[in-house]
């Protein structure tokens, strides 16, 4: 829904009400893995893997 109102307060309470603890525990976690993959992950072959990865995501690394 689409409205002139639409702002990140208004999408955080949505949020809130919509989502279980167990999906909000989900997400969180994938972010943590996906975070502690680019930032602590460093072995070449692997690190050039996910530098491209970041790209094609849209992240840029340098």
């Amino acid at each position: 829904m689409a409205t002139a109102n639409n702002t990140v307060h208004g999408r955080i309470e949505q949020a809130r009400t919509e989502l279980t603890s167990t999906q909000v525990a989900v997400g969180l976690a994938l972010i943590a893995a996906l975070g502690f993959a680019l930032l602590f992950v460093q072995q070449p072959m692997l690190h050039d893997s996910l530098h491209n990865f970041r790209h094609a995501a849209g992240i840029t690394c340098h």
